[in-house]
């Protein structure tokens, strides 16, 4: 049973996140509403403005979190490779050796 209560709560889609967005707007501007109303001035603005940003960070956390997966394209049999990385060099053999490349030197 506890199982099928978390379930309810659990945002699996886009669409649900958006839907949890637009709630938490709507709330941040009411609450920066009553902000501005109670504290006239700078300070009340600086308050609802403050709340808008939330919206903006919890937004950016909720979408991220229901970002589909990216597909492995994985060639079948045993011609396999390894996903190109640009972090970290890939390991070539040389022709020239131990010698640069590039060197036109010969010796």
């Amino acid at each position: 049973m506890s199982m099928r209560l978390k379930r309810l709560f659990t945002i699996k889609t886009r669409f649900e996140a958006f839907l949890v967005i637009y709630a938490i707007a709507v709330g941040a501007v009411e609450r920066g509403q009553h902000y501005m109303a109670q504290y006239p001035g700078n300070g009340g603005l600086l308050l609802a403005l403050a709340c808008s940003g939330v919206v903006f960070m919890a937004g950016g956390k909720l979408l991220d979190s229901v970002r589909p997966m990216a597909a492995t394209h994985v060639l079948p049999g045993p011609a396999r490779r390894r996903p190109i990385s640009r972090n970290r060099p890939r390991s070539r053999p040389m022709r020239s050796g131990s010698r640069s490349a590039i060197s036109l030197r010969t010796d």
